[in-house]
Formats: structure tokens, sequence, C-alpha cells
């Protein structure tokens, strides 16, 4: 009970610092930094709104920077192996991208590891810019608010079952891998889905 005072204050403390990681941290990855903002809140280290606000405007950040990387990417190294990477995992997680650009944006918000490599590729391939911006802003203002208070619940739910700070945290980390397993079960169910519906067609 101490600690998670301790870490709450610690938190509190440096608030601002905490809202300029969020914002950098949903820039280079998202999930466990949203999960993560969601426990903070609960806690009452951060502020659920402003936190919501910092991570809206930190996954705008990305979805710009990303398809502007895409390219300066194309017009700087077209033909290389790191681009053949880029399409072949786009292919995988969603076969067919290019036949339906905006749900495959839109979808990839939802799976684990997908959406940095979509975003570069929107840009990549150029894909018409306000159906990629429509897509990824309807995405995130599902996908923000959501797992924001999915960490919120699950800090919610582990604070009622323990307070003590080791029980805490493992039922978190319990929480975070079912979400995890979820998350992968969603893109497999998904390329499976893709598949016999792009073989029917």
């Amino acid at each position: 009970m101490h600690t998670i005072q301790a870490l709450t204050f610690f938190v509190e403390q440096h608030e601002v610092l905490a809202y300029l990681i969020l914002f950098v941290g949903i820039v280079f990855e998202g999930e466990f930094f949203v999960i993560s903002t969601g426990i903070l809140a609960h806690l009452g280290a951060l502020n659920f709104w402003i936190a919501l606000l910092f991570i809206f405007i930190g996954g705008l950040g990305k979805t710009f920077l990303g398809y502007y990387l895409g390219t300066l990417i194309n017009r700087k190294w077209h033909n290389t192996r790191f681009l053949q990477y880029i399409e072949k995992r786009v292919q995988y997680v969603l076969p067919h991208f290019r036949r339906k650009p905006f749900w495959s944006i839109f979808l990839s918000k939802f799976i684990m590891g997908a959406n940095h490599i979509v975003i570069l590729f929107s840009g990549f391939l150029g894909i018409d810019y306000k159906k990629y911006l429509k897509a990824e802003i309807i995405a995130t203002a599902i996908w923000a608010p959501g797992l924001l208070s999915l960490g919120y619940f699950f800090s919610y739910t582990a604070f009622h079952i323990s307070r003590e700070m080791w029980r805490f945290s493992l039922i978190i980390l319990v929480f975070v891998i079912v979400f995890i397993v979820l998350d992968k079960l969603f893109g497999w169910l998904y390329q499976v889905f893709e598949e016999i519906y792009g073989n029917g067609k």
C-alpha cells in the first residue's frame, strides 16, 4: 500500500514530465503507455481527461510523422530490403491492404505492432491522404479512450482485490498478458477472415 502511494506521489510531483513521456511514448509505441496511463489515472497520479488529450495529440503526431517518413523512404530508399520487409509484414497481417486501404489502416490500430508499419507503408505507397487521415482519426478516437479506460479498469479491479504492491502488480501483469493474447487472437482471426473472404471473391 505504501509503495503504491509512493509511486502515485512521485508521478504527481513530476506530472508535466509524465505527460511529456506519454506524448513521446504514444508516437513511438502506444498500447503499454496508454494502459499504464489508465492505471496511473485510477490511482490519482494523473488526470484522466488531460491524459486522454495528450494521447490524442501523440496519436496525431504519429499519424503525420509516420506518413511523411513513408513518403521520404519511398524517395530515398525505394528498393531496399527494409522496404521489402515492411511490405511482407503488412501483406501478412493485412493481405488486402492495397485493395481496402481504409479498413486496413483502421483495423491496424487494434493489432499490436501493426499500426506503425501500416502508417509507414501508407506514406510509402502514397495512399490517398484524406482517406488515410479519416481512417487514422476515427480509429484513434475509439482506440485512445478504449485503452485508457481498460488500464483504469485493470487498476480498479487489481486495487480492490489487493492493495499490497506485489499482488497489485501481479494482477496487473496477468491482465496485460490476457490483453496481449486476446489482441494476438484478434489479429489472427482477422487474417483468417481476410484469407477466406479474399479467396471467395
